[in-house]
């Protein structure tokens, strides 16, 4: 009986075949991973921060001050997590998670903050309404576009995710 080849080799030898460099699909696919990590821990710190400024009634800025606070915490909290449950003790992962985070967040946070300042009636329309929600997920889809090439870029040059690839070496830090 043949046995199927595993899933990532035949993925591999496609890329191979067609001429596309392992190591480009290798920065590609740690890039996704890292933009789906800083962009699960914006959305939590975005959401929580829209719905408490809509909850109590705060302005835009506040409410966009909140967000933004919460969105680096859950961001940098995602990374610390699996750093600190390997033994990295909290100055070193506190490093690790700045070094590896700040850029992403950033870029995420502003674009997220200025397609919600932007869409008529977004910031006002609160978490019961479609308008919010909508709102909400293409200034976070298009924050995570935004983000993608700049990771990209900085694993290509060993920095940014990379820095926490590499001390983790890869294993049990999985987004």
């Amino acid at each position: 009986m043949l046995r199927r080849p595993p899933a990532c080799y035949a993925e591999a030898s496609l890329a191979h075949r067609i001429g596309y460099p392992a190591a480009v699909d290798s920065r590609n696919r740690l890039a996704l991973r890292a933009t789906l990590h800083c962009l699960s821990g914006c959305s939590i710190g975005e959401v929580g921060g829209m719905v408490a400024g809509a909850a109590f009634g705060l302005s835009a800025g506040a409410t966009v001050a909140i967000s933004i606070v919460l969105a680096f915490f859950f961001g940098y909290l995602l990374t610390l997590w699996p750093l600190r449950a390997a033994g990295i003790p909290w100055r070193r992962a506190m490093g690790l998670a700045a070094a590896s985070d700040t850029v992403s967040i950033t870029i995420m946070e502003i674009v997220d903050n200025v397609v919600m300042l932007v869409i008529p009636g977004a910031m006002t329309s609160g978490p019961g309404t479609a308008l919010f929600w909508i709102s909400m997920a293409v200034s976070l889809v298009l924050a995570g576009a935004a983000a993608f090439p700049v990771n990209r870029w900085l694993i290509a040059r060993g920095q940014g995710h990379a820095v926490v690839h590499d001390v983790h070496g890869g294993q049990g830090h999985h987004h």
